[in-house]
């Protein structure tokens, strides 16, 4: 397989002010999977199809939000070439060793321009998602998909300032390709950017704010968009609050609902999207057509989509 370097979305840490009514959320009505808690309170999931021990943290705190956000890398020597680069472009790096992160190998930590932390690893324990390796047939056993059948943690929209340098980091250090922006018809600035190191429409994406280290969303992958609407009724019955869906974006043409964790946090449910190439041109929207670039079916924008963060 021709990818290499950084893999994939491994993990994001996200604080909750009630951790009953999060763990409610996040393992019965969400359907992730709760496979630790640790000596400082934290509870740690993952979704059904995820070889990896977690990918969601959950943190308790008083005040909601992101702590930080991780990709996982190749292999250990991936670490020591991004960490070199990423000195070459001004950014320090803090090491962490193995085991600091339950189940993880060493890390790498540092501040993106937009304000946020991320994190670099290699190896993280992996548990599998029931099937075995050798003649795994299709279905796992009943009740291991569950709740609104999600897939894997898929992506993160995150808030903040300097979004060029942000774009100029992944796409020069880390290797991405910027799928799709947003620009201004008239100023020319770009308000949303989306970048992809994968064949998805994108594995991480910057909102332009006034302020620093805001948390917009993390995304989790359906099978389809019938999945979509099925995961609307469950939000139903258990009166989810929804901020916008089901509906489809123009950008990334993925398959969406918008909602909020019992803290605030906003989630989102996304299938389907374009395959993402190499050679796969720049797409650009402008805010003449900012109506369908967020919400392709009603063509309506919300302001909530653009202001509300955590």
């Amino acid at each position: 397989m021709a990818m290499r370097g950084v893999l994939r979305p491994g993990e994001v840490q996200i604080r909750v002010m009630d951790m009953k009514k999060a763990r409610h959320h996040y393992d019965h009505i969400l359907g992730l999977h709760e496979v630790m808690e640790d000596a400082q309170g934290r509870v740690y999931f993952k979704a059904w199809d995820e070889h990896d021990h977690h990918s969601v943290v959950l943190a308790p705190s008083d005040r909601a939000g992101m702590d930080h956000f991780a990709f996982k890398v190749y292999d250990d020597a991936t670490l020591d070439v991004l960490e070199k680069k990423l000195i070459a472009f001004g950014i320090p790096v803090e090491h962490i060793a193995a085991g600091v992160y339950p189940k993880s190998g060493r890390r790498l930590s540092f501040v993106i321009p937009s304000g946020h932390t991320m994190h670099l690893y290699a190896y993280k324990e992996q548990i599998g998602n029931t099937l075995p390796h050798q003649n795994p047939g299709v279905v796992p056993d009943d009740g291991v998909v569950r709740g609104a059948n999600i897939c894997r943690l898929d992506h993160m929209l995150l808030g903040g300032v300097n979004l060029d340098e942000c774009v100029k980091l992944f796409t020069e250090v880390f290797d991405f390709d910027l799928s799709e922006k947003l620009v201004h018809h008239e100023a020319g600035i770009s308000l949303a950017v989306f970048l992809t190191c994968s064949i998805k429409p994108h594995d991480i994406a910057f909102l332009l704010q006034p302020e620093p280290n805001r948390f917009h969303h993390a995304s989790f992958a359906l099978e389809s968009a019938h999945d979509v609407v099925k995961a609307a009724d469950r939000f139903g019955k258990y009166r989810v609050p929804i901020d916008v869906g089901p509906n489809r974006h123009g950008i990334t043409r993925g398959a969406t609902i918008y909602f909020f964790d019992p803290s605030g946090n906003r989630n989102e449910v996304f299938a389907e999207g374009y395959i993402h190439y190499p050679d796969t041109p720049l797409l650009t929207w402008d805010t003449t057509q900012a109506g369908p670039a967020q919400f392709a079916q009603d063509n309506t924008p919300r302001e909530s989509f653009l202001t509300v963060l955590t």
